[in-house]
């Protein structure tokens, strides 16, 4: 791996840490979403790194172009509603919590190096059909088409969710009463009120 490998693999590796950082620590949505955008784009360099350009393709297509407008959609179908108040009395918890998965996080890679060999190990070669339309699409549609089902299933379920939430939480205009849906005009003022109001 040259320099510029090098270079390119780092720059891909930080976009979609800080894409993930920004995703998970995020209090707006909007950014949250624009945080799993980062990301994202991230993995698609990783994979075009790796020679697979039909992954990276899929990659920006499904997911940046599919999955990230879902979102938004369902964000914007909620409304500000659906945010939660600003609580200061949960930060220290939120930190807490954050300082603890990361150092259980930390341990657990120091344990897995401690348990490795100090010589590394060659990884096998790349066979030439890796990344393929042909390999992916017999992976996609031989021994993972129960899971590619299931998460088709569980997208719609999700925003079916997300409609149903957004809907019960506004009121219907053809349930109202005809004196709430129209406001009453106000009673024209008669010919002695008006030369009261001029007097």
């Amino acid at each position: 791996m040259n320099k510029v490998e090098l270079a390119y693999f780092g720059l891909c590796s930080v976009i979609a840490l800080l894409g993930g950082f920004v995703t998970v620590g995020a209090k707006n949505p909007i950014r949250g979403a624009m945080g799993l955008l980062s990301t994202i784009i991230g993995i698609a360099g990783l994979y075009l790194m790796l020679a697979a350009e039909f992954l990276a393709a899929i990659q920006l297509l499904v997911y940046a172009g599919a999955v990230v407008i879902l979102f938004l959609f369902v964000i914007m179908l909620l409304g500000p509603s659906a945010q939660s108040k600003r609580d200061a009395r949960g930060a220290v918890a939120r930190y807490v919590g954050a300082a603890a998965l990361l150092v259980s996080g930390l341990g657990a890679m120091v344990l897995v190096m401690r348990t490795q060999s100090g010589t590394p190990t060659a990884l096998p070669a790349v066979p030439p059909q890796f990344g393929t339309i042909e390999s992916i699409g017999h992976e996609l549609f031989s021994t993972a088409l129960v899971p590619f089902e299931l998460s088709g299933a569980l997208l719609l379920v999700a925003v079916i969710g997300a409609v149903a939430v957004a809907r019960g939480k506004q009121v219907d205009p053809t349930l109202l009463p005809a004196a709430d849906a129209k406001p009453s005009a106000a009673p024209a003022p008669t010919t002695g009120q008006t030369k009261e109001a001029r007097s």
